[in-house]
């Protein structure tokens, strides 16, 4: 399910910075971006995010920002001297001129800044806790309003589906009417001088019984139902309601291999196409 939550704490030294983003997956695929200072409480983190988050691609970032001039990263002259020289030496050697912007090419290089790592204390851990779980809320308010509005969306497909299924029953019984006419038109056509009438009925009959959808129509009703119930009781429902649209599937494949009737087929395609939208937001449910 998509989500975002954010939240900015100042500290007196520095301002802390907590963002989350989540996009659909079946799964919890958490990426997590930490700065250094706090990459030792990262499986702390993880475990805080993984309580509150069961499903989706989460990106995690937080980092800070110095708010005082005394900062921990100083220029490393010696680094910066040694660099320099090579860059010389290897200009001269090629008969290069040296790059008019040396220097800010060289403090880009590695171990040009030098950063004095400072201990994480008990205070500032607590902030940067407490900030976190402000943005899981934020988060989590974000997701809730999300599936609010994904509640009405199936609400809708499901009662079109509905509806759809209750149009069937108008064709249904003219449906078997027009197959028996035209079964019996076929045989005097055939101009056949005598035939068993009961044998023919009896197969009439058999015929006529595999394209009987009442079971169909009884079984679909039955998982529209239930995937209302299921909506309405359960938590972190999301896979169920896949497994139940899946069953909801079969019942209007069969509805439709079986209806022989293009009014009716053309109804089973209807509610197909409600169905392929209920299944591309189940994605969106935990």
């Amino acid at each position: 399910m998509t989500g975002f939550g954010k939240t900015i704490a100042e500290l007196p030294n520095k301002k802390i910075s907590v963002e989350i983003k989540s996009l659909n997956s079946k799964q919890l695929d958490l990426s997590t971006r930490i700065p250094n200072a706090y990459r030792d409480k990262e499986i702390e983190i993880r475990n805080i995010l993984s309580q509150t988050i069961e499903r989706g691609k989460v990106d995690f970032v937080i980092y800070f920002e110095n708010v005082e001039t005394n900062i921990s990263s100083k220029i490393n002259l010696g680094a910066i001297e040694t660099y320099y020289r090579q860059i010389r030496e290897t200009a001269e050697k090629l008969e290069l001129d040296v790059p008019s912007d040396w220097f800010s090419v060289m403090l880009r290089l590695p171990e040009s800044i030098k950063t004095e790592l400072v201990e994480l204390d008990d205070s500032e851990w607590k902030a940067v806790k407490n900030t976190i779980l402000t943005a899981l809320k934020s988060f989590t308010a974000f997701r809730t309003q999300e599936g609010a509005m994904l509640e009405n969306v199936f609400k809708a497909k499901i009662e079109a589906i509905a509806n759809l299924l209750q149009d069937i029953e108008k064709y249904d019984s003219e449906r078997i009417e027009k197959i028996k006419i035209r079964l019996s038109e076929s045989i005097k056509k055939l101009d056949i001088p005598s035939y068993d009438e009961n044998r023919f009925e009896q197969e009439m009959i058999y015929y006529i019984e595999r394209l009987d959808v009442n079971e169909e129509k009884s079984r679909l009703n039955n998982h529209l139902k239930y995937f209302l119930e299921t909506m309405e009781t359960e938590k972190s429902q999301g896979r169920k309601l896949g497994f139940i649209a899946q069953e909801m599937g079969r019942e209007i494949n069969t509805l439709g291999s079986k209806s022989n009737h293009a009014e009716m087929q053309k109804i089973v395609v209807q509610m197909k196409d409600e169905l392929e939208q209920i299944k591309e937001q189940i994605l969106n449910v935990l």
